[in-house]
């Protein structure tokens, strides 16, 4: 017997930080967590799956276009036809998605009910599955305890959405132990809403989230995709990751000690794009580099700006197949003294700069009053042209946000000139 475990697809969710910019292969990335699904659905085909899980967050909250939906009945359709059958569970991302709702699904896919847990049965199999849905997204309850007991002589699975005792950037929904898992007596756990592939336990029962099939932005790096699994007649189970994203997501750092030209340091670049996109395996590969040892080229690429890494993105789209894409070049932040040559603590504008940073709502938050002082302040044809000062677009303001911090930081230390 063979199945496969996924979650967390958030169909047609938008991919971030990449489509503000010119030149960025816009309808790749719009379409990156189709293609996912679709080589996920493949590869049931391909290996002759039993049977599919989708451990919550299908959808990705409640979209008014039902296009997301009718595309998601076509991949269901080409599992029906292979007499595939497919079950969910809703998270928190589709709790209220009413596409579930309001589409027919094809006969091969059963949602599991959000007003207590169901158990399906596959007779020829022998397995029995174990499934409830969020009744809301913000689901605070131990769902897994009202699990039922396992099904005697059947391979019993659980599927539930859940942060179990909590992880780092998830909340924690549907809290549970490991403990109540393990002692519910079922084969396999199959989990969703942790974005990585994480085995909670091996061997039975199993206990796995298999991360999502498609990241979605620069903090969900490396390769997504699904549990394969395959039991034996004796119970013997046997899981295998399986990459099925068509987007990657890389942070990676290039070393540019030594380099006092920029000639020299676009060269490294190259040299370190060139190594992510032969291991991408022939998807598009999204690279936040990160420069070490730039303190020679620093202030001259601060000055430089978007013309600096338009210069980098024009290297990256020169490579064979043009299939990486750079989404942003970042000096790593280094500790900073207590106490700056100018007596100045520069500790508080390093948090300030760090948090604006890391979250552009926050950024565009600061109101337009601070905007709107800034054009007064300044002379108006430092506005006019393609050059000039965009206050009103989010991505120039991320931009002038890092070339600022990185001034503003060299002074209170004492260093640069200008």
């Amino acid at each position: 017997m063979k199945f496969i475990h996924c979650a967390d697809i958030h169909l047609d969710s938008p991919l971030k930080g990449l489509e503000r910019h010119e030149g960025a292969p816009v309808e790749e990335i719009r379409n990156a967590s189709r293609q996912a699904f679709a080589t996920l659905v493949s590869l049931c085909l391909e290996e002759r799956a039993d049977f599919v899980l989708i451990a919550g967050d299908l959808f990705d909250g409640a979209w008014r276009d039902f296009n997301t939906a009718l595309w998601f009945v076509k991949q269901a359709n080409r599992l029906r036809d292979a007499n595939i059958p497919l079950f969910l569970a809703r998270g928190n991302h589709d709790a209220q998605s009413r596409f579930i709702r309001h589409v027919p699904l094809p006969a091969n896919v059963t949602e599991f009910p959000s007003t207590k847990p169901a158990t399906v049965t596959l007779e020829p199999l022998r397995v029995a599955i174990h499934g409830h849905s969020f009744a809301k997204p913000a689901e605070t309850a131990n769902l897994a305890a009202r699990y039922p007991a396992p099904v005697a002589g059947y391979y019993n699975i659980g599927l539930l959405h859940t942060a179990l005792d909590g992880r780092p950037g998830h909340a924690s929904y549907a809290p549970c132990r490991k403990e109540d898992l393990l002692n519910k007596g079922y084969d396999y756990w199959a989990l969703g809403h942790v974005h990585q592939w994480e085995i909670v336990h091996p061997g039975r029962p199993w206990i796995l989230f298999p991360g999502m099939p498609q990241g979605r932005h620069v903090r969900e790096t490396g390769a997504k995709g699904c549990a394969l699994v395959t039991v034996d007649d004796s119970g013997g189970t046997t899981v295998a990751f399986r990459a099925v994203d068509s987007l990657r997501w890389v942070v990676t750092q290039v070393d540019l000690a030594g380099c006092v030209r920029i000639e020299g340091a676009m060269e490294r670049i190259r040299e370190r794009l060139a190594i992510e996109v032969a291991g991408a395996d022939g998807r598009i590969v999204a690279v936040r580099l990160l420069l070490e040892g730039a303190d020679p080229l620093r202030d001259d690429m601060a000055r430089r700006g978007g013309e600096w890494l338009d210069a980098v993105r024009a290297q990256a789209l020169e490579l064979p197949g043009g299939l990486v894409w750079v989404e942003r070049v970042s000096f790593p932040r280094s500790p900073l003294p207590a106490d700056g040559p100018t007596g100045i603590d520069p500790t508080g504008l390093e948090a300030i700069c760090r948090e604006l940073d890391d979250d552009p709502e926050a950024l565009a938050g600061l109101g337009s009053e601070v905007w709107d002082d800034l054009r007064a302040f300044l002379p108006s044809a430092v506005s006019e042209g393609e050059d000039g000062l965009r206050f009103d677009d989010p991505a120039w303001r991320l931009d002038a946000l890092r070339q600022a911090r990185e001034l503003a930081l060299r002074r209170l230390r004492g260093g640069g000139e200008g």
